[in-house]
Parts: structure tokens; sequence; C-alpha cells
């Protein structure tokens, strides 16, 4: 048999041991003693052939694996303990142990390689976000919007019906806060929960942005009497 491989492919004499078997097409638990001594022997012959240096693990194994194929030539001795494991046993419970070291080592490879493909970032601080000149007004911060804005979501939750189809249709922030501004001159106040006449999910957003870019351009007003109380809006100058 002619060897066209290199000892750097092989992480050490198990690995080596189980491409032979693999070359052999046989499945670990059959393996013949003999013959996979007579290869491994072979591939170690090879390597002194071409002056290459062979680590002294690989040397081990061979004396290990002569001393099997010895042991399998000689009578058994039925006088041997039988408590003993057979070192047959001992090579094949190894072999199959680092078998499933490289699927394990060939899964992590994959995470890893993965991994590399991603790139995070370090904490940092958001105050570099925060913009003074955005506020609501004196009397409603944006934490007491978001939290009525919460609260009508969960109400409208359990009021939603079941199996309800809704047509899709195109909402502009801009336009809709237009809608809003023309509804609050005629009627001069509005609660806040009253301008989500419509219940799905691209209305509701962007009704509530169309809400917060009139409070950054100053066009609303918006009070709350009391904390956790009814949010009221109009449209400044009309109040």
């Amino acid at each position: 048999m002619e060897y066209k491989f290199k000892a750097s492919e092989f992480e050490g004499p198990l690995d080596l041991l189980l491409h032979l078997i693999k070359q052999e097409n046989v499945n670990i638990f059959d393996i013949n003693i003999a013959d996979i001594t007579n290869q491994y022997l072979k591939y170690i012959e090879h390597m002194e052939q071409l002056n290459l240096n062979i680590d002294s693990e690989y040397l081990v194994m061979a004396s290990e694996l002569i001393e099997l194929k010895s042991r399998e030539l000689l009578p058994h001795d039925e006088t041997s303990d039988e408590d003993e494991e057979d070192p047959k046993e001992q090579l094949i419970n190894r072999l199959v142990e680092y078998q499933k070291y490289k699927e394990v080592s060939a899964e992590l490879k994959v995470f890893e390689s993965e991994r590399k493909e991603l790139f995070s970032k370090l904490p940092s601080l958001l105050e570099e976000f925060h913009d003074d000149k955005v506020k609501i007004n004196d009397d409603v911060s944006l934490d007491d919007l978001l939290q009525a804005f919460m609260k009508f979501q969960e109400k409208k939750a359990y009021e939603k019906p079941l199996n309800t189809v809704v047509a899709r249709k195109e909402y502009s922030v801009h336009k809709r806060g237009r809608e809003i501004v023309q509804r609050l001159k005629k009627s001069k106040h509005m609660n806040f929960e009253d301008l989500f006449d419509i219940y799905t999910k691209e209305y509701v957003v962007v009704t509530f942005l169309a809400v917060l870019n009139l409070a950054k351009n100053g066009e609303l007003l918006i009070k709350q009497d009391r904390n956790l109380d009814t949010i009221v809006l109009s449209v400044k100058g009309d109040s």
C-alpha cells in the first residue's frame, strides 16, 4: 500500500489508528489486531524511510500493538484473572472515546468559525444619545407617555376579538400628525387613548410616533393632573 499522507495530518497515534480503520472500512469493534498492527507498522516504516522524525508516542503505540498481536497469536491462558480487562477492549474503548472527542471538536470548530463572523460591542453609556432639546413639557415626561401607551396596549389586548383579519394600509408619521392636529383643533382636548381609534400594529405605532414628533416640534400640549392619571392632549395656543 502506498502512503500519501504526512505525520502532521494526525494529532497522535489514536488519530492514525482511526484513519487506518476507516481506510479498511471496518467497524471499530470488529478490528483485527493483526491487520491493524501490520498497517500501523508499515506506516512507521514508511516514515523512517522518509527520514522524518517520529514522535515517541507513535513508537509507544507500535509496541502496544505488537504486544496485543503477540497475545492473540499465543494460546489463551484460562488460568488468567477473568476480572482483568482485555487489552484489546481497552484499545477499542480508547478509540471510541477519541472518536467522540474528534466529533465534538469538529462541531466546536464550526461554532468557532461562526463566532468569528460576529462582532460585539462593549457596553457604553447612552448619555451620548440624550438630547436635552427634546422635551414633552413640564407636566408630563416621556416615561409618563410610555407608561400610558403600554397601559393602553394591555387594555386593548384583552378587548381584541379572536381570529381578526385586518387589511394592511400604509401610514405616514407626518400625515398622521396632521390628522391629530386637525382633530384636536376641532375638539380642543382629547384623551391620549382616544387617538388610537384603529387598533392595528402599524396604526398604533405610527400614531404614537406622530405624538412624539408633534411634542418634539412644540405643536402639542400634554397634561396629566396626577401621576398615572389620564393624559390629555391639546394643540398649543388652543387650550
